[in-house]
């Protein structure tokens, strides 16, 4: 995978998750209706976010520790929860893993000689 690949798809997983869970806390199927304080989790994502879409690699090293916290989440929800929020957390899962595999591709793609 070619280091312009694996930024393009690094970026689209982060920025899905992020729409993703601002969508699940708010309207798609919050802990309590109305909204949860659960949003909150979105805010460690937007931390790395502009260095990642910048492509710098330090930001790339730490958000790959970052990820695996909603990866977990994803996991454990997509377990023990029921419905759609079940099938949420599977998706979230799913891009937390996504971002993990393109950044690494990323990281090793412009990794110096």
């Amino acid at each position: 995978m070619s280091a312009k690949a694996a930024w393009l798809a690094a970026c689209a997983c982060l920025i899905a998750l992020i729409f993703l869970s601002l969508a699940w806390e708010l309207v798609l199927a919050p802990l309590k209706p109305g909204g949860s304080w659960l949003v909150l989790k979105v805010l460690p994502l937007m931390v790395p976010l502009f260095g990642v879409l910048r492509g710098h690699r330090y930001t790339f090293q730490a958000s790959t520790l970052l990820i695996w916290l909603y990866a977990a989440e994803g996991a454990t929800r997509a377990y023990t929860d029921t419905g759609m929020s079940a099938r949420l957390a599977a998706l979230e899962f799913a891009l937390a893993l996504g971002y993990f595999a393109a950044a690494v591709a990323y990281l090793r793609a412009t990794r110096a000689a």
